[in-house]
């Protein structure tokens, strides 16, 4: 079993090619887990984690949202592309894909961050037997924690609204924050961001009932020593999954012995032996 299985590409219902890449187990699957990408990270960023989930007995998909990764084809100037297409279009499409691999078996929603977020806009979210959200909060501003709010009000309300007309995308690589990302992805990232009610607040009652509408078990890991989400972003969000069953779980790095986990360390193989097997894994079974 290949820790990095050859690169594939799976195709969105509207034609766009996805860099994906299949984790097979050695036997039979038990089920199947698409990884929802957090907002600027690279399949890559996934690979262990799915390897170990293959080790385990699932079926994996990593993937690249459109102009992410590889994902991207060439510049990102004039390239269309926002929130609601990730979810709708490049998650249906790994959706569609992991399940005509491994028909038959219960399908588990894994979204880090912005994954957990657009679960709401998932086509095929009634398919799942269960999803689970990894340091997925809100990112309304003035819940981010003390630290962070100072970065983002200069992020929210200097360097997008002067990089994006300039560019027309935002060169993230470059001013080393977040990652390129499409125009369409970022002002509308800005505008969520900067509502009480994030999405909801934004996009108005229609997605307030997309978020009503989502009746699949969800269980949200979070961390008290998360960088950007505080406990008041992540109440906030799985607030709006008024439908669903909900599992909250709040985890210390004591808790597991290690100095710190933050936003980005549950994903990290030094974890497998704890939180990968001890929190998540039981929730898959």
């Amino acid at each position: 079993m290949s820790r990095h299985p050859k690169p594939d590409t799976i195709a969105a219902a509207d034609g766009q090619p996805l860099a994906a890449r299949f984790f097979a187990p050695a036997g039979a699957a038990r089920g199947a887990v698409i990884i929802a990408p957090a907002m600027g990270v690279g399949q890559e960023y996934y690979a262990d984690f799915a390897h170990w989930l293959a080790q385990q007995g699932y079926a994996a998909i990593t993937f690249d949202y459109r102009g992410m990764g590889h994902s991207r084809r060439g510049s990102l100037r004039g390239f269309k592309a926002d929130i609601f297409d990730w979810a709708r279009l490049d998650c249906g499409a790994a959706a569609e894909a992991l399940t005509q691999r491994f028909p038959g078996v219960p399908l588990t929603w894994i979204g880090h961050s912005l994954g957990g977020q657009i679960l709401a806009f998932f086509p095929q979210h009634a398919r799942l037997a269960k999803a689970i959200t990894v340091g997925t909060g809100s990112g309304y501003w003035r819940e981010n924690v003390w630290t962070l709010k100072s970065y983002v009000w200069w992020l929210w309300y200097v360097i997008v609204p002067l990089t994006l007309p300039l560019f027309d995308y935002f060169p993230g690589r470059r001013l080393k924050k977040v990652g390129d990302l499409p125009r369409g992805v970022m002002a509308q990232w800005r505008r969520w961001c900067l509502h009480r009610d994030y999405a909801v607040g934004v996009e108005g009652e229609p997605v307030r009932r997309q978020y009503a509408a989502v009746t699949t078990p969800i269980v949200s890991l979070s961390f008290t020593d998360d960088e950007f989400m505080s406990a008041k972003n992540t109440a906030s969000l799985h607030g709006f999954y008024t439908g669903a069953a909900k599992t909250m779980k709040r985890i210390a790095p004591r808790d597991v012995g290690a100095r710190r986990i933050g936003h980005f360390g549950f994903f990290r193989r030094r974890f497998a032996e704890t939180l990968w097997a001890r929190h998540l894994l039981p929730e898959l079974a």
